[in-house]
This record gives C-alpha cells, sequence and structure tokens, in this order.
C-alpha cells in the first residue's frame, strides 16, 4: 500500500483517506463520496485496531462482514481497500505508541483508558503507510475528530483532515457500526438521544440559557426517561480545546455517552450561537 501510494503522489494524485474499522453503513460512505468529490484516488482502510480497546470491551466481537464492504466500497468507486492485520500493523517488537494529552484523558477518554492513544497510533500510521492528502472524519465521533486534528497540526503531518457531517437515521439516531447490537425496541428507544440533545440546544441558542449545569440536567433528566438507559457523561464543552464550560459560549458542543442495554452510544450537538 505505501509503495502503490508514494507511487502515485509522485506522479501528482491526490489520495483521498477514509480509515474505517469495517462494518460499513451510509455514514462511512458518505465520507467516502466527499473523498471521491475531492481527489483523484480514494483509499478506504477497514482495520479493526486492537490498541483502542480495552480489555472489557468488545473487539472480539466487533462485525467484520468483510464480503459486504467489499462491495460497497466497489460500488462507491473506491481505487483501493487497504486491508491490513494485526500482526501488519503492530509487528513483533513494535514499541512506538502516540498520545495527545489532556484532549484524551476527557470524555470518552475517562471511561475508555488508552483508547485514544490507540486511535492516534493506527491514524498516524495509516498516514504514513497511505500518504494521504486529505483524511476523511465524521463528526460523530467529535473527540476523535479533534484529536486527531492535533495530532496532525502538533506533528505538521502533511494531510489535511476534512470534518464531516454526522449521518442520521430518520428518526435522528446516529449511525454507528454498533447499531447492530440494538434490538428494535433499544434502537427506537435510543432514538430520544438526539431529541434530548435538541431540546438543550434550544435552551442555549432561544432561551439564552448559559449555565452548562442546568443544560446538563436538563439532557440528563430527559434521557432517564428512556428504560434501561445509563447515563455515563453528558457534558457542555469548547469545541476546539474540549475544556469543559461552566458558562456556555459558542461554538460549543453538546456530548453524551450513553448505555442502552448493552451497547454504548455517544452522539453530540454543535451551538454555534447564543
Amino acid at each position: 500500500m505505501q509503495s502503490i501510494a508514494l507511487r502515485l503522489r509522485r506522479s501528482g494524485k491526490s489520495i483521498g483517506l477514509v480509515p474505517t474499522m469495517g462494518a460499513l453503513h451510509s455514514g462511512h460512505l458518505s465520507l467516502v463520496g466527499r473523498a471521491r468529490r475531492g481527489n483523484d484516488i480514494v483509499v478506504v482502510s477497514v482495520f479493526v485496531n486492537p490498541a483502542q480497546f480495552g480489555p472489557e470491551e468488545d473487539y472480539l466481537r466487533y462485525p467484520r462482514p468483510f464480503a459486504r464492504d467489499a462491495k460497497a466500497c466497489r460500488d462507491a468507486g473506491v481505487d483501493y481497500l487497504f486491508v491490513p492485520d494485526a500482526a501488519a500493523m503492530y509487528p513483533d517488537g513494535y514499541l512506538t505508541y502516540v498520545s495527545v494529552e489532556k484532549m484524551s484523558e476527557r470524555l470518552c477518554g475517562a471511561f475508555r483508558p488508552g483508547h485514544f492513544r490507540g486511535v492516534a497510533t493506527v491514524v498516524a500510521r495509516l498516514f504514513a503507510i497511505a500518504q494521504p492528502s486529505r483524511a476523511y472524519f465524521g463528526r460523530k465521533d467529535y473527540q476523535q475528530l479533534k484529536i486527531i486534528q492535533r495530532m496532525t497540526k502538533d506533528l505538521n503531518l502533511p494531510v489535511k483532515i476534512v470534518s464531516c457531517p454526522v449521518v442520521r437515521e430518520p428518526s435522528g439516531l446516529a449511525l454507528s457500526s454498533r447499531n447492530r447490537y440494538l434490538s428494535l425496541p433499544e434502537r427506537e428507544r435510543s432514538a430520544a438521544l438526539f431529541r434530548a440533545l435538541q431540546q438543550a440546544r434550544e435552551m442555549i441558542e432561544y432561551r439564552h440559557i448559559t449555565d452548562s449545569g442546568c443544560v446538563a440536567a436538563a439532557v440528563s433528566a430527559l434521557v432517564k426517561k428512556i428504560p434501561d438507559a445509563k447515563i455515563e457523561y453528558i457534558s457542555v464543552f469548547d469545541a476546539e480545546t474540549l475544556v469543559p464550560l461552566a458558562k456556555i459560549a459558542p461554538p460549543a458542543v453538546i456530548a453524551l455517552a450513553v448505555r442502552i442495554g448493552t451497547t454504548r452510544l455517544i452522539d453530540n450537538i454543535l451551538v454555534r450561537k447564543i
């Protein structure tokens, strides 16, 4: 893959990279479409990265429908599908990891120790291998997006990080590969998460409530009405630094992580005005 990428770059071709863990859905394919429009060559990577899973998480059962993913990529006009295994990405004696301090310790990082170290490491590896001009990430994983932007800037990596909108089901539930873990009743109940975030944004933008504790409490009250919902966090924070805000000032993000049954779901919404 690296040899192909270097040859393409030497010939003047631009490369758009869409890093994924497979189990592709419409959200991933929207990133592919954006990459297709902006580059000569599109590379999609499929790698379920063991370094970003904790010991009690779902690495072994994470969905791996490769044949379906490969067909989706062919149908979407992907030029190269890069599918390394763990031994290729982390060969014997591998010792080098990338850690973005502070930003990785908040929000999801507080509940998933080492997760963003694994994410930053594998993305840096993919950038070195696929040599992209641009890389495409969805805003559903907002913390991940900002950490990758920070890593790219701090390490002077010659890659433009393209931020893409959240893609949602008609109910408002953010698309995720883990949604397939939800039963039909759980999926229907999970749609309430986005409605709670929308109401929180309305509190800020139209009722001009700037106390983040008040906003988070309102979201919490709505989420607690969902049967079998367990809140990990609800937070209002600065859209660039991820620092929690006591008094909300845009651009800010309201984000949550909630378990519905055994499935961990994350979502967020941007606040642009007060």
